[in-house]
């Protein structure tokens, strides 16, 4: 095990090893608990790791096998300077459910993990037991933000990318100051969540080295798992491979907010909807009320 790599949630620590494109990579993975297993996906964000998901796992385990996992690119996983796309992390996502269980799984992806596991859904649609989505997204930060820019994400996404500006322009995005506003805005609900103790472990898991590589991809939209939302509303279409919940939180912003609950609406589209307090990142913020919420469901679903 590297040296660098430690339990984020108090489980047992596993690698996964997986090539692309010929370049070996580390897939850094944590389990906790024994019983049927539940796949954990982290959100794709500037700050992402398995950590994120440690009041759920922590809450899970106590009836279940928990695997979380930090994606290639982020957290503890290796984070080589690849052009990282969805192609990267559906590639990814299908070798690691493969590779690591026997049987169909219970899911439960945050943000930008949604749409990568209803893609793998349509595709192979004995891979999930039942999926849970919490506060799905399928468009990164400046996008949503900005609207359609592809020419200009894209050059943005090449500077970050090179050596001494881009470390520059990363570091102006990772000051302590600006993570805390951002995360405040849009990631958290109650700012007073956001403690010394909770941003110092956000702003050292930016400051790995490699970590901006990942990062600016999802910032400028280049881990979106679709470019339309049609495209995205298509992976649910019926017959629903298995049982669909959507866990929307009340304090979502408003642009993601609408994306939710056109979905939630969608016509045809038979998926239980829960709604709880949170934003984008209520899986963090409020593991356990997320638990309280979906444990009902899975107790029925797997007996």
């Amino acid at each position: 095990m590297q040296s660098h790599v430690s339990p984020a949630i108090g489980g047992s620590l596993r690698e996964f090893y997986w090539n692309w494109q010929k370049k070996p990579i580390t897939i850094v993975y944590e389990v906790l608990g024994s019983g049927k297993p539940i796949l954990l996906l982290p959100a794709f964000s500037s700050v992402s790791t398995r950590g994120e998901m440690r009041q759920l796992a922590e809450r899970l385990a106590g009836q279940f096998q928990v695997i979380t996992l930090d994606w290639v690119g982020f957290g503890d996983s290796s984070r080589p300077a690849i052009r990282y796309s969805p192609t990267v992390y559906h590639a990814m996502l299908k070798d690691f459910v493969r590779g690591v269980f026997t049987e169909p799984v219970v899911v439960i992806a945050a943000g930008h993990a949604a749409g990568y596991v209803m893609q793998l859904a349509q595709k192979s649609r004995e891979t999930w037991s039942w999926i849970v989505l919490v506060a799905p997204t399928w468009r990164g930060p400046l996008p949503t933000a900005m609207g359609e820019n592809r020419w200009f994400y894209n050059t943005l996404r090449f500077l970050i990318n090179l050596p001494i500006l881009g470390q520059f322009l990363y570091w102006l995005n990772t000051t302590p100051m600006f993570l805390r506003w951002m995360m405040g805005r849009h990631v958290y609900a109650d700012r007073t969540h956001l403690t010394k103790d909770c941003m110092s472990e956000k702003w050292h898991t930016t400051q790995r080295r490699g970590a901006r590589f990942a990062s600016a991809a999802f910032v400028t939209g280049g881990l979106d798992p679709t470019q339309k939302r049609r495209q995205f509303f298509e992976y649910f279409q019926p017959p629903l491979p298995a049982p669909v919940m959507m866990v929307i939180g009340e304090q979502t912003p408003v642009k993601s907010l609408e994306e939710m609950e056109i979905l939630a609406h969608f016509s045809g589209v038979g998926i239980q909807i829960l709604r709880m307090p949170g934003s984008l990142g209520l899986h963090d913020e409020y593991g356990d009320q997320l638990a309280d919420g979906i444990l009902p469901f899975l107790n029925k679903y797997l007996g």
